[in-house]
């Protein structure tokens, strides 16, 4: 065959390989993201949940009924509407059932339905389920005609589409799922606070997201805790429909005799468990080896001795009077106690980010990132509809029992001519059709009529109930009528809901900053040694003799930066990568030191090329080969995790020169280009990147030639070295009157110093005393 890609003989009904793998693929997908992991903006359920909950429903187990084996709900939702895997169908209604998994739960579980230590629910023929008083405001209106049916996977009944939700579920209970190339994780809110925040939006379709937050203030998870982020991370995450909030348990301190006292969680972050924070303890106090060491690293020696300097033990107190009672006990009762918690909730999952990603199914049945408007405003949308539907539905039944009441009144009013009609007639409907001009439905009504409602009471009940009807018609028709009407009756109801089923904030809002095991460091002078291989190692004191430094065979120095021992050393990567290590953790004495490759996750591919050791404020000139600039702190560089961050953005072909503090008394760059070319520009003209970035154009280079150097420098000029005949040093002074010529505008080319020899290097002539951070070359 001539064609490698065909997948049949060449016929009319030929298709490519490429063509089937993506049509398959892409049914795929969509099956997986509107079939099984995103919930619906409408109902807030996945399929499978409206399923169980719909096929609940039609069994009759109402939150009043008895409750059946979860077995036999399992089976009748397989049989009919679901057929996939049994396990998979009942893991969804054990989540159902769940009191720390749901804000609202949905099903009443009988039995063990699991725990939130991560124990699973007994088997389906040991429990037993029915629906929760709250699940009757997604299904009370189910057969009022108010949403679409469609066949269910074998034509052999009907399931609906969506469930007629009375609130937005999708914010009560939240979701989480995996889909292909698209993931949900709603948070759970308060009712109360979800009704307010639709009621106002309905009053006023004008408001915004941000408007909104004044009633949905954060999430408000099953389980409780506190939510520490700012008010404008909580109000950027509703905004974009994406982010992450910063959460962390809640506990108490009690008192115990002789002065003693122990730390009480009670209510933990999501995701969090009992016995996941016991086993973070355990790998503190207790570490292993990791995978290609010999031994335990430093930072988990330091980690355990720390953790172990304050805390004795911990316990689970947890039960069923308690369910999170975890019990942690001091070493002495003389520890700090804001340092005993701050160590716990830095080191365990007591505080920890709850992801906020809107992604769900929408009203137009496409998967979208939605914001918090969004979602309520489709919301609305579908209870406008929803309450229409069933008003027309309603209108539709009221008016077909007063055509038939009328029929019958006709009947009392002629009733012995209707009776002679019948017993004389071969055909008595189509007599009766023609005698009182009935319709086919009224005539046959007549006919079912049986003989004691005949009675003259009989009569009067008809009439009441026409008159009764006819109001009620005349206010389907007037809300069908007025949009005004319609935003009241639906006002109302979620009032009433609101006020039934709505409950206390469980979550705590409370601003915090992130808690950090600070390890406490004696502030004194030290000398950071670097050589040029990337061994470090620090010596007590500044002015130190720089001869009297030795190096391993092959090594040489690469720096000494004088500090202090609370400052932070930087490394740089060639791809622009920085990475940080307290000046504290690098081990001092005459040694060798240890390789910066140790303490740090390097990039793979790449290697380090520079360093800085100096206070946080310290500010530093940053440049690359290819001509580009920015000053950043030294504080803007450091990282919590060893992997580093990225910060420069390095160009193809190029490197990052060595960085040169901005000192006390700096106001003007010098850039030396690699053909000789000098130019000196304003130090104001340089944008600072406190986030990292690639800068902005230093000095005009020419096709491949490359800048060398950039170097702050003050009043007193700078000093030009290099190389003349025969190889020896030469050097030469750039001040006052001789500067001018190479003053311009940064990005300007500059110009070759009039020097007899080519300029290699640069050095500021520094003040007498220069203060700040300086570094030996």
């Amino acid at each position: 065959m001539e064609q490698q890609d065909i997948l049949f003989e060449p016929n009319a009904d030929a298709l490519t390989l490429g063509a089937y793998a993506e049509r398959a693929y892409l049914d795929y997908a969509v099956s997986v993201v509107k079939g099984r992991a995103l919930p619906d903006v409408c109902d807030g359920q996945k399929p499978v949940q409206r399923r169980i909950l719909f096929a609940m429903n039609e069994m009759g187990l109402a939150a009043d009924a008895k409750p059946v084996k979860s077995a036999r709900v399992v089976g009748d939702v397989l049989g009919k509407f679901h057929p996939h895997g049994d396990q998979s169908a009942y893991d969804a209604l054990v989540r159902l059932a769940q009191g720390f998994s749901m804000r609202y739960p949905l099903i009443d579980g009988q039995g063990n339905f699991g725990s939130r230590d991560g124990d699973g629910a007994a088997a389906m023929r040991y429990t037993e389920a029915r629906l929760t008083p709250i699940a009757r405001l997604l299904l009370d209106e189910i057969d009022a005609g108010t949403v679409d049916f469609v066949p269910n996977y074998d034509g052999s009944t009907e399931e609906p589409k969506t469930l007629p939700a009375r609130l937005p579920f999708v914010l009560l209970n939240g979701a989480s799922g995996i889909a292909v190339g698209l993931a949900t994780e709603i948070p759970s809110h308060n009712l109360r606070e979800v009704a307010d925040a639709t009621i106002a939006l309905i009053r006023n379709p004008k408001l915004d997201s941000g408007d909104l937050l004044e009633y949905i203030s954060a999430p408000d998870f099953p389980g409780g805790g506190q939510i520490i982020s700012s008010p404008a991370d909580i109000r950027a995450a509703y905004e974009t429909g994406r982010g992450s909030l910063k959460v962390r348990a809640r506990w108490k301190i009690e008192e115990l005799a002789r002065g003693q006292w122990q730390l009480v969680v009670h209510e933990l972050p999501p995701n969090a468990s009992c016995q996941k924070v016991l086993e973070e303890i355990e790998e503190i106090t207790n570490p292993k080896v990791k995978l290609g060491k010999k031994s335990l690293t430093p930072e988990q020696t330091q980690l355990k001795q720390s953790v172990l300097a304050l805390l004795d033990a911990v316990r689970d107190e947890s039960g069923k009077n308690a369910p999170v009672r975890l019990v942690f006990e001091p070493k002495s009762s003389r520890i700090d106690q804001t340092e005993f918690v701050n160590a716990l909730l830095a080191h365990t999952s007591m505080e920890s980010n709850a992801a906020i990603n809107l992604v769900m199914v929408g009203a137009d049945g496409r998967p979208r990132q939605k914001s918090l408007r969004d979602i309520l405003s489709e919301w609305i949308g579908f209870r406008f509809v929803t309450v229409t539907r069933r008003t027309q539905h309603r209108l539709g039944k009221v008016d077909d029992r007063i055509h038939i009441l009328e029929g019958r009144l006709t009947v009392f009013l002629n009733i012995d001519e209707v009776i002679r009609i019948i017993r004389e007639s071969d055909e008595p409907k189509a007599a009766l059709i023609a005698a009182f001009r009935l319709s086919e439905r009224q005539a046959e009504d007549i006919l079912e009529i049986r003989l004691r409602q005949l009675a003259r009471l009989e009569a009067i009940k008809l009439e009441q109930e026409l008159a009764a009807l006819r109001d009620e018609k005349a206010r389907l028709e007037e809300l069908l009528a007025s949009e005004t009407a319609m935003k009241r009756l639906i006002i109302k109801e979620i009032e009433a809901d609101a006020k039934q089923f709505g409950d206390a904030r469980r979550t705590l809002i409370q601003e915090e900053k992130r808690a950090t095991l600070e390890t406490r460091v004696v502030d004194e002078p030290v000398t950071v040694v670097v050589s040029q291989k990337g061994w470090l190692r620090t010596q007590k004191g500044h002015g130190l003799d720089q001869q009297q430094f030795g190096f391993k065979s092959g090594d040489a120095l690469y720096g000494a930066f004088e500090c202090r021992t609370v400052d932070q050393l930087i490394a740089w990567g060639s791809t622009g990568r920085v990475y940080s290590v307290p000046v504290s953790a690098l081990p001092g004495g005459r040694g060798d030191g240890v390789p910066m490759t140790s303490l740090i996750e390097l990039e793979p591919g790449s290697h380090l090329t520079h360093y800085f050791a100096g206070p946080a404020e310290q500010v530093l000139m940053l440049a690359t080969s290819a001509g580009f600039g920015f000053t950043a702190r030294i504080g803007d560089m450091v990282s919590r995790v060893k992997a580093g961050k990225a910060f420069m953005t390095i160009d193809d072909g190029a490197v990052p020169l060595r960085p040169t503090p901005v000192w006390h008394g700096a106001h003007q760059l010098a850039c030396l280009s690699a053909d000789g070319r000098v130019l000196v520009c304003e130090l104001d003209e340089i944008k600072a990147l406190g986030g990292g970035g690639r800068g902005l154009t230093l000095i005009g280079l020419d096709g491949k030639e490359t800048l060398l150097q950039a170097l702050p420098i003050g009043p007193g000029g700078l000093v030009l070295f290099g190389l003349g005949r025969g190889g020896k040093p030469q050097q030469a002074t750039l001040a006052g009157e001789a500067l001018t010529p190479h003053l311009g505008k940064r990005a300007r080319r500059g110009r070759t110093p009039a020097t007899k020899f080519k300029v290699t290097d640069l050095m500021p002539v520094l003040p007498k005393v220069a203060p700040g951070t300086t570094a030996t070359p």
